[in-house]
């Protein structure tokens, strides 16, 4: 294959058609005509799983090693969920490293539905709201859960085995949750008989419970999700899902950014396969306060900085951003981009990437731009 220059050019994707995906919500946004099926994920960047293409038809990771350029360590998504997805968690770097040399060194497939680790690297993410969108992040402080396993306790002694794992220990009610069997059955179907009757205080905790019933009907996942902040973004605000956290997405429409990675430990709300022992060993549960991500005002835009080697910006504007490894640029409106002299115009929906900018620029009412950073520019 012919080298083609990668400073700049346009790249597309077909949706992901995922179960738990809207049918409206990616075609609404992206000006798309809906496929009349489940629309989950746009995935723009060159993950060997699903790459991004040229206008040509050429994968995006083929053109990068054709011109001898490095492959991004960046993945954008846009994501939009009807239902609820997985509980999960994503591992460090070490870990992933070493999970992937032990089941390649076992002869697992790379394609094994038991199969963990994908690849040697690290998943953290960042996910920004562009409609309301509710989820699922990391354990709360113990007596916020208890709080509310209490007033189930009130209202259904059969919740009181999980209360008092929760007083005990976290990891050892969650290794219990995940275990199954059939004390954790009855505690799952007392939280869903009981949480309708829940004071307001813990009305979010009663929605949680509600939704992941209608998905997921006896799932142990639906007691665990109590141990978790439940977070509400409106539109612009963010959440960043370190190594080790225990999330889960529940509905709406956000934009995300992760390292080009394809590593997910399950741990419910799931078909698929979930791997308990090597979840809880990467698992962190210690407490958080706040899992929201404060975003920063620039020129023309706001960035989200997780402290992670990428980040991600609104553009509502003229934007200039400095050197990165690599930038993907998302047009919800008509946008255009300029690198190194070289411009491109971009229609509502369609999508460019840089490799390796000295500098870039991007003019539109309405844009994402991601950048593959080490240092904030």
């Amino acid at each position: 294959m012919a080298a083609t220059s990668v400073a700049l050019v346009r790249i597309a994707n077909a949706v992901r058609d995922y179960a738990w995906g809207s049918e409206t919500l990616v075609a609404d946004y992206l000006g798309t005509a809906p496929s009349g099926g489940p629309e989950a994920e746009v995935w723009l960047g060159a993950h060997p799983a699903w790459p991004a293409r040229l206008d040509d038809g050429t994968p995006l990771d083929a053109a990068l090693a054709a011109a001898g350029a490095a492959q991004p360590g960046i993945l954008l998504k846009v994501l939009a969920a009807a239902h609820a997805l997985s509980l999960q968690v994503h591992p460090s770097t070490a870990q992933a490293q070493a999970g992937f040399a032990a089941e390649e060194a076992a002869g697992v497939p790379l394609d094994a539905s038991h199969r963990s680790y994908k690849d040697p690297r690290s998943k953290p993410e960042l996910i920004v709201a562009v409609t309301p969108f509710e989820a699922l992040s990391g354990f709360q402080p113990s007596e916020r859960t208890l709080a509310v396993l209490d007033a189930l306790v009130a209202l259904d002694a059969r919740v009181v085995p999980y209360a008092d794992r929760v007083r005990a220990s976290t990891r050892d009610a969650l290794a219990w949750l995940l275990a199954g069997g059939d004390e954790v059955d009855a505690v799952v179907a007392a939280v869903v008989a009981a949480a309708p009757s829940l004071p307001a205080e813990h009305a979010a905790a009663a929605d949680t419970v509600a939704r992941l019933h209608a998905d997921y009907s006896g799932d142990a996942g639906i007691a665990t999700a109590l141990m978790l902040h439940r977070v509400s973004l409106a539109p612009g605000e963010g959440v960043f899902l370190p190594a080790g956290n225990l999330h889960a997405y529940l509905s709406g429409l956000g934009i995300e950014l992760m390292e080009a990675s394809d590593n997910v430990l399950r741990g419910g709300l799931t078909p698929k396969h979930v791997d308990r022992d090597e979840l809880l060993r990467i698992v962190d549960v210690t407490p958080v306060d706040d899992p929201m991500l404060h975003p920063i005002a620039l020129p023309g835009a706001t960035a989200y900085r997780p402290d992670a080697a990428f980040e991600l910006r609104h553009v509502e504007g003229e934007h200039a951003a400095g050197a990165a490894a690599c930038a993907i640029v998302l047009a919800a409106s008509p946008t255009i981009v300029e690198v190194a002299g070289e411009r491109l115009e971009l229609a509502r929906g369609e999508a460019a990437f840089a490799a390796a900018p000295s500098g870039i620029r991007v003019d539109a009412p309405d844009a994402w731009l991601a950048l593959e950073v080490r240092d904030t520019p």
